[in-house]
């Protein structure tokens, strides 16, 4: 699955969903992970909220979970409608840490939000869809 972090440093989860410069993007899987990309928002001066919000929702666009810092109710919102799971986690926490311990929670017996997360991504791919990370 791929998974979006929130950071300004490609290093650690240390940015709020809105005002996030860039998402590392990572394909974690029960095998493993691997970085994909970094993705850079274009800086856009006067970008009003709703504006930031959807140059971010289209950059984790095809991303099941987004590990995040802070994010609003209204983003949050729209977040989910996009069938994509915010998760929130301390400022600054290592996203090889995040990445590690989500591939070994893949291993094992994920928790409940996070098996719901991987049953709808299932049911997407077995009904012949492209997977977009849907999760309920």
């Amino acid at each position: 699955m791929k998974v979006a972090f929130a950071t300004d440093d490609g290093i650690r989860v240390n940015a709020h969903f809105g005002q996030s410069p860039m998402f590392a993007i990572y394909n974690v899987t029960k095998q493993g992970s691997e970085l994909v990309e970094l993705r850079r928002l274009p800086v856009v001066l006067n970008q009003d909220e709703a504006g930031k919000i959807e140059s971010r929702l289209e950059a984790v666009g095809d991303c099941t979970l987004i590990f995040i810092m802070q994010i609003g109710a209204s983003a949050a919102a729209r977040v989910t409608r996009r069938k994509i799971m915010p998760v929130k986690v301390p400022f600054g926490s290592p996203i090889e840490e995040q990445v590690k311990r989500l591939a070994e929670m893949l291993q094992g017996k994920p928790p409940m939000w996070l098996a719901k997360v991987l049953r709808a991504e299932e049911e997407g791919i077995t009904e012949g869809e492209e997977s977009d990370g849907t999760h309920g």
